[in-house]
């Protein structure tokens, strides 16, 4: 019977002075109670709630990286999601929201929303730099491409009263 050739071992995990750590892209949770105005004739949360959670997180994301001046120069270009589970009148939504991705123009957002039994729907979208009077976009100016790249988790937010 031929054994097989031992395993090399597995390199050492980097350490602190080995090399400098890779910052963390920014994220941020939020939670927020399904409002009566949130649910449709069938009594769960309408499909459009899910893009207002996730324009919720996303302002609270860009006010605590203090680019609440993005407001008005960064039109949606794309949004998906996928829905997974009803949440009703009253139940406390989760929304964990993450950048994903910052291109030349472009920033790529990535959300779950968890509801009372688990995941309630996931999706993504994706927002380009362009002012209001622009006629396409513009690459992000160099400490706003730092912000959106190297800030890491931010604060929870809650307001479920």
């Amino acid at each position: 019977m031929e054994h097989p050739a031992p395993r090399e071992a597995e390199p050492a995990e980097p350490t602190a002075g080995d090399h400098p750590a890779t910052p963390a892209l920014p994220s941020v949770v939020i939670e927020r109670k399904v409002e009566w105005s949130d649910t449709d004739a069938a009594g769960h949360y309408h499909f459009s709630s899910v893009l207002r959670w996730a324009e919720a997180a996303e302002a609270v994301l860009l006010s605590r990286l203090g680019l609440g001046a993005l407001f008005g120069s960064i039109p949606r270009v794309h949004f998906e999601a996928d829905y997974l589970e009803r949440l009703w009148f009253g139940d406390l939504v989760r929304v964990e929201f993450r950048v994903h991705k910052v291109g030349t123009s472009s920033l790529h957002y990535t959300f779950d929303v968890h509801g009372p039994n688990g995941p309630a729907a996931t999706g993504r979208t994706s927002v380009v730099h362009s002012a209001a009077t622009a006629k396409g976009a513009a690459p992000w100016p160099e400490e706003t491409r730092r912000r959106l790249t190297e800030s890491g988790p931010q604060r929870p937010e809650s307001y479920t009263g």
